[in-house]
């Protein structure tokens, strides 16, 4: 391998850990080491890196000796029994999970949107909720220039989002309504083929559920404004890889939809499709694979002032989570902010 970083991955065999490996690999990251970890019954499992087979290791205190960056992804419980030590043994750690988010010392970063937040990390950064990410991706441009007074959005979440377990379950189920066989479930309290469940996380003593405070809190962090009023339901579906989301935008100040366009046009990381008259508009199926945020269907609110309503569609696994957490790690070895 080229000479750079020795990298580790933790929860290398899950869904996103997948990805993050793919994602270092496609985006030619400089990788002189990689060393993938996982619990101790995946430990002695091969993963492809590179072209070379690369033995999955067991995670212990010890796996970040001489490592220079660590990509987690393995849980909000692991998070907090290991990032902390990487950390302290100078491995600067990107989390995927919850752990961190809402810690004031921690930047909650999104590459397109608050990249300076990472100029004081302490060797922990947070990766935000992938249904946060995209909307502040295609919400940035509009903050910029106008501010946000409130977000109304609901979100359509693949199940890819709850991981492996989810995709099996919801394959499984295909299979078994195709042959007439009893579909179960494990994963989901109800069965999601054909089905919708306004149920992502645990529900709090509000009525809400975690997933949609997590849209609240973290919006108001990656912008840096506590005054922006969110509601949120978040709604898990029968979808694979790609997380909808119809978000509806009270902003400040007056902005038209060939304004909005204009500004989402050239606005990094997005990517407009909307012709609504021709059936042209962001799909999950189309979002699938790709790196991109895409947004469309928008169009003016007329039932408040200032009100515009989008379409907004990203594929979870990658932008939503592998990707984002790459790029940041992109952002550190190229501002120097990632020790060699």
């Amino acid at each position: 391998m080229a000479e750079g970083l020795n990298v580790a991955v933790v929860g290398a065999t899950g869904a996103v850990g997948n990805m993050m490996i793919k994602v270092l690999e496609e985006r030619s990251f400089p990788v002189s080491s990689i060393k993938l970890l996982a619990s101790k019954r995946s430990a002695g499992k091969k993963l492809s890196f590179r072209g070379k087979a690369v033995d999955v290791q067991e995670l212990t205190e010890d796996s970040f000796d001489g490592m220079d960056l660590a990509l987690f992804s393995a849980g909000a419980s692991v998070s907090r029994k290991f990032a902390p030590i990487a950390a302290s043994r100078g491995c600067v750690v990107v989390d995927n999970s919850s752990a961190f988010r809402m810690d004031p010392n921690v930047p909650l970063v999104v590459p397109e949107v608050n990249p300076k937040a990472l100029k004081n990390h302490k060797n922990i950064i947070a990766n935000p909720n992938c249904s946060t990410i995209q909307m502040v991706v295609a919400l940035k441009p509009l903050h910029d220039r106008v501010g946000i007074k409130r977000i109304v959005v609901t979100t359509f979440q693949a199940v890819s989002g709850t991981g492996q377990k989810a995709i099996v379950e919801l394959e499984e189920q295909v299979k078994a309504w195709f042959q007439g066989k009893p579909i179960e479930k494990k994963v989901y309290p109800h069965q999601i083929l054909f089905n919708c469940l306004p149920h992502i996380g645990s529900f709090l003593d509000n009525g809400f559920t975690e997933e949609e405070m997590k849209m609240l809190n973290e919006t108001r962090k990656i912008f840096d404004d506590p005054s922006i009023e969110v509601c949120a339901t978040t709604v898990r579906v029968p979808v694979f890889y790609g997380h909808s989301e119809s978000v509806n935008v009270e902003l400040k100040g007056p902005l038209s939809v060939e304004e909005v366009r204009e500004l989402l046009e050239s606005a990094e990381g997005v990517r407009m499709v909307d012709n609504p008259s021709a059936a042209q508009y962001p799909l999950p199926i189309d979002a699938a694979g790709s790196d991109l945020t895409f947004v469309g269907r928008i169009r003016k609110d007329p039932s408040v002032e200032n009100g515009i309503v989008m379409w907004i569609v990203a594929d979870n696994i990658r932008k939503g989570a592998a990707t984002n957490a790459v790029q940041i790690a992109e952002i550190l070895l190229r501002e120097n902010l990632l020790k060699k």
